[in-house]
């Protein structure tokens, strides 16, 4: 089965103007003004896309696969994502992660649902480790989970500057991250250490320690969360000037009940002004992560639960609020977290022999189709492709 988009506005990320795009066995197979086939004895589905936007499929690479939360008792453990909640946010590739709950959660169920969404359609890795230090892992070292595990593509999202986290030294944080990068080494995958930043007054400093007293290259080192408050965006726009990558989350805006945090697609304007680098900035979008908020008696008054829409929505006021020009919007939520992940031009990108994840935006910049994997997951806005229990 062929599908040729007709007559699409095509931002790859760089804008190409009005092209064709056909698509072959879940590859893009070529990208031209016009082509012409002859359906006489070719399966072949053409879809007229005039007036309409086509993008690389979106790259989170910060999700809660296997759900967040449970920081309020065992009824706040946030339940596993379905496909439709990330095809319906335009995301053709994910990033699972533990998070807060390495003990009641575990790095093998992580792994069967990553490969469970795998099966039913969209692109899947995963991180090794939680919260906490020692990591747990899957085969008994981080090193051994990268080399071994095939989604598995480095340790995170370890905890720093965070009262929920193991306090981690200098030096924790050194031997974590040479873990990480010898298992990408000798795998040929990223090696990436990525680290939850939390509200501590630390911020990243025993980050900064730990590569100013060391030998392992700055980005292996990958905070997320960076958004979170003031002063630790400050101290990530330097970090990413050195050269680092940085993590925006799309899911932590005041806009959502996160006081104290600065709107995702105001850091990135934010960021840009102060010179850092378009190429070093990620957006992610906790999803499917929670937040207790407690009252000053300690009791929670509310569970904030971040959804992976906030990925287009922040990608939308990027363009339509901020001003932002739409291939470099485009930038911050596919090319960076491909190139990151190892994965550019494969992912990332709409280019021939690149996979065929396109997200089609009307002229508002709103979702209205999605292929992943040359397949059609959403037409028309409304999601086609459910997962198999929905």
């Amino acid at each position: 089965m062929l599908t040729l988009l007709k007559n699409a506005r095509v931002y790859a990320p760089e804008p190409l103007g009005c092209q064709d795009i056909l698509i072959v066995g879940g590859k893009i197979g070529k990208i031209a003004p016009r082509i012409d086939i002859n359906q006489s004895f070719l399966a072949l589905e053409t879809v007229d896309l005039a007036g309409k936007l086509a993008v690389p499929g979106f790259i989170d690479p910060h999700v809660h696969l296997t759900g967040g939360g449970g920081e309020a008792g065992f009824y706040s453990r946030v339940p596993e994502i379905m496909l439709s909640g990330i095809i319906s946010a335009g995301i053709t590739t994910v990033v699972g992660v533990l998070g807060t709950d390495g003990t009641t959660r575990h790095l093998e169920s992580l792994l069967a649902k990553a490969r469970g969404l795998e099966t039913e359609g969209v692109t899947t890795y995963m991180y090794t480790g939680s919260y906490e230090l020692p990591p747990v892992t899957i085969t008994g070292s981080v090193r051994r989970d990268i080399i071994i595990v095939d989604k598995v593509i480095g340790v995170g999202e370890i905890a720093v500057s965070d009262h929920r986290s193991s306090e981690p030294t200098v030096q924790e944080l050194k031997r974590l991250a040479t873990e990480a990068r010898l298992g990408g080494m000798l795998s040929g995958k990223p090696g990436i250490a990525h680290f939850h930043m939390g509200n501590g007054r630390e911020g990243l400093g025993k980050i900064v320690e730990a590569i100013a007293t060391s030998e392992i290259p700055i980005r292996h080192f990958y905070p997320t969360h960076v958004n979170r408050k003031r002063e630790l965006l400050d101290e990530a726009g330097e970090f990413a000037k050195r050269g680092g990558y940085i993590d925006i989350t799309a899911g932590v805006s005041p806009l959502t009940g996160f006081a104290g945090a600065i709107k995702p697609s105001k850091a990135v304007i934010e960021c840009l002004d102060r010179g850092v680098p378009l190429s070093r900035l990620t957006m992610s979008s906790d999803g499917n992560g929670s937040m207790a908020v407690y009252n000053e008696a300690g009791k929670v008054e509310k569970l904030l639960v971040t959804t992976l829409d906030s990925i287009p929505a922040e990608f939308r006021d990027l363009v339509l609020a901020d001003g932002l020009a739409i291939e470099k919007a485009l930038y911050t939520v596919t090319t960076n977290a491909a190139a990151l992940l190892g994965l550019y031009p494969v992912k990332g990108a709409l280019a021939a022999g690149s996979d065929a994840d396109i997200a089609v935006l009307d002229d508002k910049l709103v979702l209205d189709m999605v292929f992943a994997k040359g397949v059609k997951m959403m037409e028309n806005g409304r999601v086609i492709k459910k997962g198999t229990f929905e």
